[in-house]
């Protein structure tokens, strides 16, 4: 009687099928790379304004925040993907609820373990990750249906494309507003005594929304194909 032919199991890196697709494969690239532009999610997504205004008077704190939504974000999917299957779809919100609370716990304790000044500066906002649209988001709309790697992709992806946002608004903002980057000062004392003087409307929270305008008009004006028709 001859043997029956029975597929052997591809081996699998990181819940990833070596023979079936390359891990940083032109599909998993893109993953990372349109969140920054194509699909950013603060300027075409249009999510996750108010961390814009909020946090973005000096560098240091928006590249804290930046760095810990990567976090939040990359373990996030990576949890809700790994679950995906056992999830009950009434909970399924729930769930996500209590993975990125989990994770937004664990990155404050750090902070105020290890960047306690920045900390208080961002106590209450990095609470507010837990209900950030884009996390959620991207659990809902990706993590629910696709395998770790590439949810663990997308989480970068989106966080690194709204940290991007986050940090060219600080930095426009606490050069024009204060003469100082990270807290150093870099407008020369010679500008100052020719006239220059800061701007202090840089330091309000609308010209967060402006700074914003500007890099939305700016993107547009390079990407056209982000103009949306009437």
């Amino acid at each position: 009687m001859a043997k029956e032919n029975t597929p052997k199991q591809k081996p699998t890196l990181f819940f990833v099928n070596k023979n079936s697709e390359p891990l940083f494969s032109k599909k998993n690239r893109a993953l990372l790379s349109d969140p920054m532009d194509d699909n950013n999610p603060i300027t075409v997504q249009v999510l996750g304004i108010c961390s814009a205004l909020a946090i973005t008077v000096q560098l240091k704190p928006a590249i804290v925040m930046s760095i810990s939504v990567l976090v939040v974000m990359a373990a996030s999917n990576v949890i809700i993907s790994l679950l995906r299957n056992l999830i009950p779809n009434r909970i399924r919100i729930i769930v996500q609820l209590v993975v990125v609370a989990a994770m937004v716990v664990l990155v404050d304790q750090v902070l105020k373990a290890f960047a306690y000044d920045v900390y208080k500066e961002l106590s209450i906002f990095i609470g507010l990750i837990i209900t950030n649209c884009i996390v959620m988001g991207r659990l809902e709309a990706f993590a629910l249906g696709n395998g770790v790697w590439k949810s663990f992709l997308d989480g970068i992806g989106n966080a690194a494309g709204y940290g991007f946002i986050l940090i060219v608004v600080a930095f426009f903002r606490e050069l024009l507003g204060s003469g100082k980057l990270l807290g150093y000062q870099v407008v020369p004392d010679a500008l100052y005594a020719m006239g220059y003087e800061n701007n202090g409307l840089m330091l309000l929270s609308p010209m967060a929304l402006i700074t914003v305008g500007v890099f939305i008009w700016f993107q547009r004006s390079r990407n056209r194909k982000l103009i949306e028709k009437n």
